[in-house]
């Protein structure tokens, strides 16, 4: 199998690192050949803060994605996030030298290298340029200006930005781990990839994904990416409370939050209790499953209060911008009981839980399912898109070069025609009398064809 026939997604997490491999299939759906998942280690809040080991997690969890899907992995497409990502907006224009020609992608990409070269702060880099709406001359609101006239280009434009240290290490964690980086891109747009629906995307969504280290926020309205960000909190912090709050280890505290935690303590029991063994013959501890969601819940409605605050500085309680659709929850930590609950409550906006096995076709166990795949499926999808792009760009060359050779034909077909009557004319000047008195008695067009048998005659 050649290495064109796949796409991988990485998704470097604060709690795991995943690398999944897969592929469309006849119907245009995902078939996934194969997981890898391994801890994260060297990673914190969704930025990378030891090199070796989080190059040695990358291995592992490559290294398990290879053997499951039975191939070679040497490209990736690569998921950044972390509190040092801010967006911007932005608006720029190009003068278009030939308006006569009708816009193409190329004008697209020129207007977008255009943006790409603004002036950041210092430490700072250009992580995407994502087009909102555009303007042709005088003519404003237009999607797809590809294909119409003008001389004039406009278009407003979604800039994410990050720290230039943060990006340059993950590139180096993916390339010391024996890989070569395909593409960089923001964990919540691939997540709202894999989770949202176009319909969605219209009506106005906040996709809230919930990671280990950082709570990931996208905006999308009329079916544009509106504003995005990145809550430095995530499911990690709410495991650090439960430790400190019930004076036990971290991994008893992760247990309890997955198994028997709760974001609403008045839907808990008093008279309710887990036992958490005690370390090295010292007595079991009982702690009240009431108290427990009372832990979860001041750091949940803190999250969540954060949340609002973005969605307030973009402006969805405003008519005009209201998310229709609401708040869609996803990442691992959007498995937490009661929470969609607690968001409807908090925010005031109808929400659900975003699965991210909609576009996999193969995943009859359901192992996808979880919201924690999220990320990794958004960044295979997006992988995908980039290899289908590719091979429409060199199906397109072969289509040009083509159509050059075959407007070359006619021109080569003209300079021989050309180039017959001087060869004629030289090849009169040895003909037998014999023959100068037939053409003689010929009429012109005879006569004509005449010279033009007789010279395809002598190049064969």
């Amino acid at each position: 199998m050649e290495n064109q026939e796949y796409s991988v997604g990485l998704d470097i997490g604060t709690t795991k690192i995943v690398a999944i491999v897969g592929r469309r299939n006849a119907h245009g759906k995902i078939e996934v050949l194969g997981v890898g998942k391994a801890k994260s280690l060297g990673v914190h809040k969704g930025i990378v803060n030891n090199i070796s080991q989080t190059i040695n997690s990358i291995k592992a969890a490559v290294s398990e994605a290879q053997s499951s899907a039975g191939v070679p992995i040497r490209k990736v497409t690569v998921g950044i996030a972390g509190k040092h990502i801010r967006s911007l907006q932005h608006s720029d224009y190009i003068m278009r030298e030939h308006p006569d020609k009708f816009i193409t992608d190329d004008d697209i990409e020129a207007l977008k290298d255009q943006v790409k070269k603004l002036v950041m702060l210092p430490g700072e880099e250009i992580i995407h340029v994502l087009p909102q709406e555009y303007k042709v001359d005088s003519e404003g609101e237009i999607q797809e200006p590809v294909g119409m006239h003008g001389k004039r280009l406009e278009a407003n434009f979604h800039v994410v930005v990050g720290q230039m240290g943060s990006i340059r290490n993950i590139a180096r964690c993916v390339r010391e781990a024996g890989l070569e980086m395909e593409a960089l891109t923001l964990e919540p747009l691939a997540s709202s990839e894999a989770v949202l629906t176009k319909e969605e995307k219209e009506a106005g969504v906040a996709i809230v994904d919930i990671g280990g280290g950082t709570t990931d926020i996208a905006i999308f309205k009329d079916n544009i990416i509106r504003h995005t960000c990145v809550i430095p909190y995530g499911g990690g912090i709410i495991t650090e409370d439960i430790k400190e709050g019930c004076s036990i280890i971290e991994k008893h505290a992760e247990q309890l939050k997955v198994k028997f935690g709760s974001a609403v303590p008045e839907l808990e029991k008093d008279s309710t209790f887990v036992t958490i063994p005690g370390l090295h013959g010292r007595p079991d501890k009982e702690i009240s499953l009431k108290t427990l969601a009372q832990i979860i819940n001041a750091r949940v409605e803190e999250i969540l209060e954060m949340v609002n605050t973005e969605l307030k500085a973009y402006g969805a309680f405003e008519q005009k911008k209201k998310l229709i659709a609401g708040i869609v929850l996803t990442g691992g930590g959007s498995n937490l009981k009661h929470l969609r609950q607690l968001a409807n409550y908090t925010t005031g906006f109808d929400s659900r839980i975003g699965f991210a096995n909609e576009y996999i076709a193969n995943d009859k166990n359901q192992y996808l399912k979880g919201p924690e795949f999220a990320t990794s499926i958004g960044l295979l999808m997006e992988s995908l898109k980039i290899r289908d792009k590719k091979q429409g760009s060199e199906t397109q060359e072969l289509v040009e070069e083509e159509l050059a050779k075959a407007e070359t034909a006619p021109a080569q077909t003209e300079t021989v025609q050309q180039a017959q009557p001087a060869a004629i004319v030289q090849d009169q000047s040895v003909v037998s009398e014999q023959q100068e008195n037939r053409r003689a008695k010929l009429t012109f067009g005879q006569s004509l064809m005449e010279k033009v048998k007789k010279f395809f005659e002598e190049v064969e």
